[in-house]
């Protein structure tokens, strides 16, 4: 699509709140801790929920609180229905939601579909029954091939995708050992899973995000993977035997109608939110049809480099193909699973340094812009508001990812996004526990971050987190922003700018060198405070236009 084109309204049902809302996402670990252990906990977010209210946001995304072991910090659940000891109590979830709720805040709730615990009630009567159990049909266990795993699929985190318990047989984990794969053929699991939804939502929560939305579902036969190797080294979910199998959409209908009935029954709209780690954009939207999920995170947004033509692209691709679903586009530049934007765009890298952090910086503070000014909705990550670094540097003894340790420090893994939050720079822990605790965290905090604490912050009138506060107010009050309308500018290279609506417009400058803006008309706020008729490099403005406000 060239820039002086238009992209399609967007298509749907009657707008609900989700369409165009900001989501803060909330690693309960590292978010606030109310009793002085050093790790977060649900009584620690409801204390916070002023801050979240300040800031903006429409609501939060709580990251898996329940009962687990821990191996993948909550990704390996052992009861959907309670909460860990470390994270409070069902009762901690209900007054967090009733306080939210009185502050016009959502709550969406993590949901691991795809694997288990080892710890799950299920998994263990699975092991105690043996081979050609019932028990056993739950998951996905089968005989080897000899001495060797029953095919060659590799685990995302390392390593083979296959674990061979006592008496021979084998079971598949996608993800870590500690994760077995349910089998979404068994009846017992979409029974158990409805269960699970609807205690949820009976608690009041306002939607799911779904983990690994495009997994639950393995071919017939479990086939060999020609590329298996490519999983293991990357990431990417390209096994097709292993992702996206069409069945998988019978699933997300069924609980689409699970959604629409709590949303009828009660008059409040229900949502779900599917991590769906695809490559192929087609294939995304088809997981956002009416009667499916509501929204995919849209990760392509995240991955592009920061380059105009980069950006053209993986916009126009959200905004013809996701929203021509009848969807719109859940935008995120971070999230649990990533290196921080301003690391990422500094050239940065766990293991490898920080990068260029002022460079990292300034293409952060205009990315943020450039997202929030988009059609649809926007996910932020707990601590992008402060401009927060990943963490690069922490030492190998402590890091606790499973990525890092399957695949014997190849890949550096996740840890350095997920270090507890900074709320005051003079406090012990930055704020981050209670006065007089004990003075640690369950990842160090470095010293730098005293200066992206929450204090420090609020009492710089430049800062990461004005910037989000003004954006956000911004978002909320210009009627422009609320509008399906979309039309990118011709510019000259290196520069994107669209308009919304009637008399609103953003420019980015992802080039090296200062541009002249290309709309006319007063600025409303800018990622760079020397942005006036000119931006500076890696900056982001959002103007007025001239006639049309």
């Amino acid at each position: 699509m060239s820039p002086e084109t238009s992209c399609p309204p967007l298509r749907g049902s009657t707008p609900g709140w989700w369409r165009d809302a900001v989501i803060y996402q909330v690693y309960v670990r590292s978010f606030a801790d109310s009793d002085g252990d050093g790790i977060g906990d649900l009584d620690g977010v409801r204390a916070r929920l002023p801050y979240l209210r300040s800031l903006g946001v429409d609501g939060l995304w709580l990251n898996p609180f329940y009962p687990s072991p821990l191996h993948d910090h909550g990704y390996d659940v052992s009861d959907y229905r309670g909460v860990h000891p470390d994270y409070g109590t069902l009762d901690s979830f209900d007054r967090l939601i009733r306080d939210a709720h009185r502050l016009d805040l959502k709550v969406i709730v993590d949901v691991v579909p795809n694997h288990c615990s080892i710890e799950h009630h299920w998994f263990l009567a699975a092991l105690a029954a043996g081979p050609g159990s019932p028990e056993r049909d739950r998951f996905h266990f089968a005989d080897g091939q000899g001495d060797e795993p029953p095919n060659n699929w590799r685990s995302i985190f390392g390593g083979s995708a296959w674990q061979q318990v006592p008496d021979g047989q084998w079971y598949l984990h996608t993800f870590a050992t500690e994760q077995p794969d349910f089998n979404w053929r068994h009846p017992d699991v979409e029974a158990a899973f409805e269960e699970v939804l609807r205690f949820w939502f009976d608690r009041g929560a306002d939607g799911l995000r779904i983990d690994v939305a495009h997994g639950l579902h393995k071919a017939e036969g479990l086939p060999d993977h020609e590329q298996a190797d490519h999983d293991e080294l990357t990431g990417d979910p390209i096994n097709p035997h292993a992702w996206n199998q069409p069945e998988v959409h019978d699933v997300w209908r069924s609980w689409r109608a699970v959604a629409e009935e709590y949303t009828q029954r009660t008059g409040r709209e229900r949502v779900l939110v599917g991590e769906v780690g695809l490559l192929d954009t087609e294939q995304l939207a088809q997981y956002q049809r009416p009667d499916e999920l509501h929204q995919t995170f849209f990760f392509e947004f995240l991955r592009a480099d920061w380059e105009a033509p980069a950006l053209y692209d993986v916009i126009d691709r959200g905004l013809e193909t996701i929203a021509g679903s009848g969807s719109s586009v859940a935008w995120v530049l971070n999230n649990h699973d990533m290196p921080r934007s301003v690391t990422r765009y500094a050239g940065g890298a766990p293991g490898t340094g920080p990068g260029d952090l002022e460079l990292g910086l300034a293409r952060a503070r205009a990315a943020a812009l450039l997202m929030l000014a988009l059609p649809g909705s926007a996910y932020l990550y707990q601590g992008e508001e402060l401009g927060l670094p990943e963490v690069t540097d922490l030492p190998e003894h402590l890091l606790t990812d499973p990525m890092f340790h399957r695949t014997g420090g190849v890949r550096r893994g996740r840890d350095g996004c997920r270090v507890p939050l900074p709320w005051t720079a003079e406090h012990d822990v930055f704020g981050f526990s209670p006065d007089g605790s004990a003075g640690t965290t369950w990842l160090p905090q470095p010293d730098w971050f005293a200066e992206h604490a929450v204090d420090r912050m609020l009492d710089r009138g430049d800062s990461m987190l004005h910037l989000y506060r003004e954006a956000l107010a911004l978002r909320h009050r210009l009627p422009a922003l609320g509008s399906d309308d979309f039309r990118w500018l011709p510019t000259e290279p290196g520069v994107l700018a669209f308009t919304r609506g009637d008399g609103f417009a953003c420019v980015v400058n992802c080039s090296p060198k200062p541009v002249c803006n290309p709309v006319d008309g007063p600025l409303l706020l800018a990622s760079n405070p020397e942005a006036g008729e000119k931006l500076p490099p890696n900056s982001a403005a959002w103007t007025l236009v001239e006639g049309e406000a």
